[in-house]
């Protein structure tokens, strides 16, 4: 069952909104594989939006910083 921004595993309620977004986003698309169960599932989307959003927000900084 793909998860949607108002329906979310219970783990992923406490996120910020960016990560819970970006989390179901990846979630879904690693359930479409089929294989993996969704504890599983979950816990891999949860870590890698938050290091894919980590990742972006370090880009930007380091490139406002090259621009000044």
């Amino acid at each position: 069952m793909p998860w949607t921004k108002k329906d979310y595993p219970l783990a992923m309620k406490n996120l910020p909104v960016r990560v819970r977004n970006k989390a179901v986003e990846i979630a879904n698309a690693i359930l479409d594989e089929g294989k993996l169960d969704e504890g599983a599932v979950i816990a891999i989307a949860i870590s890698k939006a938050k290091e894919t959003l980590d990742n972006g927000t370090k880009k930007i900084e380091k490139d406002s910083k090259d621009k000044s």
